[in-house]
């Protein structure tokens, strides 16, 4: 817990994209958030992360969509047929506006569908919405 007594959320980023990854890391230091951050290259990493329990609770996905071996929506369809995994909340962090790839995402129950448009700037918003999300909500534990 830090010292407003909030409990401490892993922002859990899978994206391929180093450029992206660098534009989060910069704005969390930014925002001096202190949150530790954990990345996974594709849906196939990610998974063996999460079910190897390398990933601390509570935590949040950041989701690409296009990604190598396995893209986002089916790492999505992955996790939410996996019993212990099922209730992890997942906001999709993708380029892609298609509404079907919305659509699709939402079926899978993700919290959020945000565009990235602007890395650095785009970011700075998303740490600020998601700083505010994890501390008024009650995220699972496990």
């Amino acid at each position: 817990m830090d010292e407003q007594g909030y409990k401490q959320v892993t922002i859990f980023i899978i994206d391929d994209d180093d450029v992206d990854f660098m534009a989060v890391q910069r704005c969390v230091q930014q925002l001096r958030l202190l949150n530790p951050i954990i990345r996974a290259r594709d849906g196939v990493e990610a998974l063996q992360m999460l079910q190897q329990q390398q990933v601390t609770a509570p935590y949040l996905i950041l989701l690409d969509l296009n990604m190598p071996r396995m893209n986002g929506l089916e790492f999505l369809e992955q996790i939410r047929h996996d019993p212990v995994l099922s209730t992890a909340v997942v906001f999709v962090l993708t380029t892609s506006s298609a509404d079907e790839d919305k659509v699709a995402a939402y079926r899978h129950h993700v919290a959020g569908y945000i565009v990235k448009h602007s890395p650095q700037n785009g970011f700075l918003n998303l740490f600020d919405m998601l700083e505010h999300y994890w501390r008024i909500v009650e995220l699972p534990s496990q």
